[in-house]
């Protein structure tokens, strides 16, 4: 059966749906999340069309939250990376989290907010699209962590120390290219006693947005397999986001996984932000991830409703023209499968075990 009849499963690592809806709402772009729409990338019938089945769904607080949202995101802006207060960062989380358990209530079965894996497994063989809680850039946790004790509880299990600026635990890499990821210090005392905590909940820590000292710090800090959840290969785009093949070593050998990010920024061998970015250069992409990593360590992290992606790759209903890429480019049936949803959910149950 083709993907066109029966789309596989995509459990995907990044998405930014819970930061686009709350900063629509009151608005002339906020949409229902329950009928189809051409605003942004998610909603449940265009998830449903390409078999977006659920993922890791972000909370992320932009540097200013009372900019004009309606804007593109200026990556040169330096306003668009100033540090961020931790309980205006927890309050604006606070909205994030709220309106995911507002659309599983609204849902009236079809959305759930997963906890666990099992509770992922039970959504994809139901059709019920899956939540995961994460937070990308950890300024609204208190270095008591206090906030993240009562998130955990919420349902957070993957947490992101920093976006692409400098919090109280760690530096993150600029949107930079041609670059390194080695700019700037590792983790403060604060970041380790993080990861350490993250391990201790079983929260998965995501490398994605980290400079290259603080990776090799949470390499030295965590016993859990390290995972990026939407970051791509430096070797074909020398953007900062990117990870070098050293680094990707290392996440080899403690057995995680790096998830695809479909940004054409951090795909393009020129950097460019063009949407006219064959689907032939994600999979590029992806066998060079699948060479470095083996065929349990590659997965997805679109950076849905967070990104630029390829024409090809508009929205979640589109989620079928890459797998189709894939099986034409010899991925077999089995590793499609991994790189779609299987590798992610091996990869949180190592967590949260």
């Amino acid at each position: 059966m083709t993907s066109r009849q029966r789309p596989v499963p995509v459990f995907d690592g990044h998405n930014d749906t819970l930061l686009r809806r709350v900063i629509a709402k009151g608005t002339d772009r906020e949409t229902s999340f329950f009928e189809r729409s051409t605003q942004g990338h998610v909603d449940l019938p265009r998830a449903r069309e390409g078999g977006f089945a659920g993922g890791l769904f972000a909370m992320f607080v932009p540097s200013n939250i009372h900019q004009d949202f309606s804007k593109p995101f200026n990556p040169n802006d330096p306003k668009n990376y100033a540090e961020l207060a931790q309980p205006e960062a927890l309050g604006f989380t606070m909205k994030m989290a709220a309106e995911a358990y507002r659309l599983e209530r609204a849902s009236e079965g079809q959305v759930k907010i997963c906890r666990n894996v099992a509770d992922i497994r039970h959504c994809i063989d139901k059709g019920i699209l899956a939540i995961s809680l994460h937070i990308e850039g950890a300024e609204a946790i208190d270095t008591d962590f206090e906030a993240l004790e009562v998130l955990h509880g919420a349902g957070l299990r993957s947490l992101g120390p920093v976006w692409s600026r400098k919090n109280a635990f760690a530096t993150g890499v600029p949107m930079a290219f041609p670059s390194s990821p080695d700019i700037g210090p590792g983790l403060t005392d604060a970041g380790k006693a993080l990861v350490r905590a993250c391990n201790d909940l079983g929260i998965l820590v995501d490398l994605s947005h980290l400079n290259e000292k603080g990776f090799w710090d949470v390499a030295n800090t965590s016993h859990h397999p390290l995972v990026a959840s939407h970051s791509n290969a430096h070797a074909l785009c020398a953007s900062a986001r990117n990870l070098t093949d050293r680094q990707l070593d290392a996440i080899r050998d403690s057995g995680g996984l790096v998830g695809l990010n479909f940004h054409v920024g951090f795909l393009r061998e020129d950097g460019g932000y063009s949407r006219q970015t064959p689907i032939d250069v994600l999979i590029g992409h992806l066998a060079h991830l699948v060479d470095m990593l083996g065929e349990d360590g590659v997965a997805l992290g679109s950076d849905f409703d967070g990104c630029m992606t390829p024409n090809d790759l508009a929205d979640a209903a589109a989620l079928p023209k890459l797998v189709d890429a894939m099986a034409t480019s010899g991925f077999g049936p089995e590793l499609i499968e991994k790189i779609c949803f299987r590798n992610w959910l091996r990869a949180l149950e190592r967590t949260q075990m």
